[in-house]
C-alpha cells in the first residue's frame, strides 16, 4: 500500500516553488507549443498591465480605456481573426487567452468576448468585404471599439420578441428602439444594432456611434463588472445608408452564430477566475495557522480544497474538449451550453469554497474572491441564463422544446 506521505512528495504540495495546482493536474501536456504561448502572452499582459490596479478599479467603477490599444498591439483582440490583422491562432488559443484575463478580472475578459467574439464576429462572418476592411483592422489593433446591441429592456432571453425597427426610408433605414446591458456602448465607434424590419425579419446594422439619434448610458449601482462597462441604449430615428447593413445576417440565425462564440469564451473564462479563488484558498491554507497548525493541515479544509481541484480540472477539461470540437468545426450549440452551464456554476462554487476557506478576511479586497464571486453572478446571467441553457439541453435530449 502506498503511503500518503509519498502522495505528498509525488505531487509536491510541500514545495513552495511547485504549483500545486499544475502539480496534480498537467494541462500543459494536453497543449500545443503556440497555444502556451499565447497563454503566457496573456497571462503576461494580465498580471503586468490589469492586476495591478484591479482591486482600486472595480472599487472606483473605472474602465481602463488606454489598455485597449495595449491589447491591440499585444495581439489580444484578433487572436482567431485570419487576415484582417488579426494573429490567426486556433479556437483553444483563444480560450486560454480568455482564462489568462479572467484570472484577473472577468469584466477584461468580457471586453474581449464583445469585442472579439461578438462586434469583429458579427462583421467577419456577416459583413461585406468593405465593412470588414473598414473595422475589422482597427478594432484588431484596438484604434477602435465594438458594442453589439442585441438585449432590449424587457428580458434579454427572448431576443425574438425583439420591438427595435429598422425601416427604409429612400437610401437610408430609420432605426428606433432601446437596449439595454450593451457592453462597451458608451466608449464604443461602432455598434452592431439588430432591429426588425417592416417584414419583421432580424437584420444587422453598423452603426458609427456618433451617427445622431444613437446615446449610450452607463448603467450605474453594479455590484459587479464595476471594471468594465455596460450601457441602457437609446436609438431615435438613427439614419444609416444602405450599406450600414450586414448582407449575409437575416434572421435571429445571425446574432445567434455571435453568441455562441462568446459563450464559448466564458467557458474558458469562468475557470480562470475560479482558479484565482482556488490559488487564494490554496495560499491561505498553507499559511494560516490555527491552533497551532496550518488550516491547510485540517481534514476538512482539504477536503474543501479537494473538492475545489476536481471541480477546475473537470472544468477545464470540459472547456479543452470543446475546443478541440470547435477546431474541427464540430462544435454544436447545446454542447455549448453544457460548457457554459457547468463551469460557470463550478467557478461560483469554487469561488464560494475559497470564500469560506479564507474566513473573513475573504470578504475584503485583500484577496480577489469576493470580486471573482460577484462578477460571476453576472456571468452566470449574460450570454445565456442557467435556465434557458437548461431548456436548450432538454430540448436536445427529448427534442422537445419548452422554451414557452
Amino acid at each position: 500500500m502506498t503511503d500518503p506521505a509519498d502522495l505528498t512528495d509525488l505531487t509536491g504540495a510541500t514545495d513552495p516553488a511547485v504549483d500545486p495546482v499544475e502539480a496534480v493536474f498537467d494541462l500543459d501536456a494536453l497543449l500545443e507549443d503556440d497555444e502556451r504561448e499565447w497563454r503566457e502572452r496573456a497571462r503576461e499582459f494580465a498580471a503586468t498591465r490589469i492586476a495591478p490596479r484591479i482591486a482600486a478599479d472595480f472599487e472606483a467603477a473605472r474602465f481602463r480605456a488606454e489598455l485597449v490599444p495595449e491589447l491591440g498591439a499585444a495581439g489580444l483582440l484578433g487572436v482567431q481573426l485570419a487576415g484582417y490583422g488579426g494573429s490567426g491562432a486556433g479556437p483553444v488559443a483563444y480560450g486560454l487567452v480568455c482564462h489568462e484575463l479572467e484570472y484577473v478580472d472577468s469584466g477584461w475578459r468580457t471586453f474581449v468576448s464583445v469585442q472579439c467574439s461578438l462586434a469583429m464576429h458579427a462583421i467577419l462572418a456577416h459583413g461585406s468585404e468593405a465593412q470588414r476592411t473598414e473595422w475589422l483592422p482597427r478594432m484588431a489593433a484596438g484604434e477602435a471599439v465594438g458594442c453589439f446591441a442585441l438585449t432590449e429592456p424587457q428580458g434579454g432571453s427572448d431576443p425574438g420578441a425583439m420591438t427595435t425597427t429598422a425601416r427604409r426610408d429612400g437610401d437610408e433605414w430609420v432605426i428606433d428602439g432601446a437596449k439595454r446591458w450593451i457592453g462597451l456602448a458608451s466608449v464604443a465607434d461602432v455598434a452592431v444594432v439588430w432591429a426588425k424590419d417592416e417584414e419583421g425579419v432580424v437584420r444587422g446594422f453598423l452603426v458609427p456611434t456618433t451617427t445622431p439619434g444613437f446615446a449610450a448610458t452607463p448603467i450605474a449601482g453594479k455590484f459587479a463588472m464595476r471594471a468594465s462597462i455596460q450601457c441602457d441604449l437609446a436609438l431615435t430615428g438613427v439614419r444609416v445608408p444602405t450599406d450600414a447593413v450586414l448582407p449575409g445576417a437575416s434572421g435571429l440565425s445571425g446574432p445567434f452564430s455571435c453568441l455562441n462564440g462568446a459563450r464559448y469564451g466564458i467557458v474558458w473564462g469562468s475557470m480562470g477566475a475560479a482558479r484565482a479563488c482556488l490559488d487564494a484558498a490554496v495560499g491561505r491554507a498553507r499559511t494560516r495557522e490555527v491552533f497551532g497548525a496550518p488550516i491547510g493541515a485540517r481534514q476538512l479544509v482539504q477536503g474543501s480544497l479537494a473538492d475545489a481541484l476536481v471541480a477546475y480540472e473537470t472544468g477545464m477539461l470540459l472547456a479543452l474538449h470543446l475546443g478541440r470540437l470547435k477546431e474541427r468545426g464540430a462544435l454544436t450549440p447545446a454542447q455549448i451550453s453544457v460548457g457554459k452551464l457547468n463551469n460557470v456554476r463550478q467557478a461560483l462554487g469554487i469561488a464560494s469554497a475559497a470564500r469560506a476557506i479564507l474566513a473573513g478576511d475573504g470578504i475584503t479586497d485583500e484577496f480577489p474572491v469576493m470580486r471573482h464571486l460577484a462578477n460571476l453572478e453576472a456571468v452566470r446571467t449574460y450570454e445565456g441564463t442557467d435556465e434557458i441553457h437548461r431548456l436548450v439541453l432538454g430540448r436536445a435530449l427529448t427534442g422537445i422544446p419548452a422554451f414557452a
